[in-house]
């Protein structure tokens, strides 16, 4: 097991397999490196394709600490552990791939570090310019997530989405106290200002065609192009042409 510890002390846990050009996985909400990436046989095609790859269990997931506070996500945090990452490792010339959550930092990342070679964002998608808005569907579906996972009586949730929500985070073994601090937290996820002309790099955006549309979003970055495949939020991770769109577009 090989951890390193980022900024602010926090321990994260990591691992990295292969050789050739580093590329860094980015994990979504609720699972691990193990479930986002090695599982669906993202990593091993990464693996063969020449690659060096490298996955780390954001905070609060996985094998890595999990703190209890909303403080310890905020102030740009794992946008942070990514670069502490890249110190850790001495990573130059890399390129990012990130889902949904691990898309959100991803794309945070790009904009203000320049040790990247190529982006890939998926599950994230629409349009840019009408991220963050307080009564947004993702800030409300947040809320009625949090609502399941603060319930003191599970069997007492009324609202199916936090009961669903509640559900799925239990069978996936979260820690249900830091996931609510991470939600709760003031962080940015999907914010306006995210999709920066800074962000210059190649950037593949990739969605499931019954999840949000990519073109938007590619559309509003300098070098960005879009990618549907069939599936949903879920289930596009188990997609085959997901981790071939990917080794194709990392191709050295």
């Amino acid at each position: 097991m090989a951890t390193y510890t980022s900024f602010d002390g926090t321990k994260l846990y990591y691992e990295e397999e292969g050789a050739g050009v580093p590329v860094v996985l980015l994990h979504g909400l609720s699972v691990d490196v193990e479930a986002n990436w090695k599982a669906p046989g993202i990593w091993s095609a990464l693996v063969e394709a020449g690659h060096r790859v490298i996955g780390f269990d954001a905070r609060g997931h996985g094998r890595s600490d999990k703190p209890h506070e909303p403080s310890a996500y905020e102030d740009d945090a794992m946008v942070r552990d990514v670069g502490s990452m890249f110190d850790e490792l001495s990573l130059e010339v890399t390129d990012l791939v990130g889902y949904s959550m691990g898309a959100s930092t991803a794309l945070q990342f790009a904009a203000r570090d320049d040790r990247l070679r190529r982006l890939v964002l998926g599950g994230i998608g629409g349009d840019p310019n009408v991220w963050g808005t307080p009564d947004g569907e993702r800030s409300l579906m947040g809320k009625r997530w949090l609502a399941g996972l603060e319930a003191k009586d599970p069997d007492a949730i009324e609202d199916p989405v936090a009961r669903g929500a509640r559900k799925v985070f239990e069978a996936r073994g979260n820690d249900l106290q830091a996931i609510a601090a991470l939600l709760r937290s003031n962080r940015k996820h999907l914010s306006s200002e995210m999709a920066s002309p800074a962000v210059t790099v190649p950037t593949l955006v990739v969605c499931g065609d019954r999840d949000a549309s990519p073109t938007e979003l590619a559309a509003a970055l300098p070098n960005g192009e879009a990618l549907v495949l069939e599936g949903d939020h879920e289930s596009v991770i188990a997609n085959p042409e997901l981790a071939q769109s990917i080794v194709s577009f990392l191709a050295p």
